[in-house]
């Protein structure tokens, strides 16, 4: 794949990250952002064992600010999920 292909699926997972913590958010009882940063957890400890496992495997896994850019954008895509249903639900 091309870096630009990376982008792109970096990208996409990212909003669907924060659709993630959007509907985990909305769908939560009580303490929303209790639930948001419960996922935003999962997703990181995820996304640092993908890195870890794929790290100095060879090309085929990609270039290496890939997994990174996934461990760093894993909490704060989720809390963007959250907080923006935390305003929809405020705006009700």
């Amino acid at each position: 794949m091309s870096n630009a292909l990376f982008v792109l699926a970096a990208a996409y997972r990212t909003v669907y990250t924060v659709a993630g913590g959007y509907v985990t958010a909305r769908l939560a009882a009580n303490k929303p952002m209790g639930h948001v940063w419960t996922l935003g957890v999962i997703g990181l400890l995820a996304a640092i064992a993908g890195a870890a496992a794929t790290w100095d495997k060879g090309p085929e896994f990609g270039p290496k600010w890939y997994p990174v850019a996934l461990v760093v954008l894993a909490i704060p895509s989720v809390w963007l999920g959250g907080k923006l249903a935390q305003r929809a639900i405020a705006r009700k």
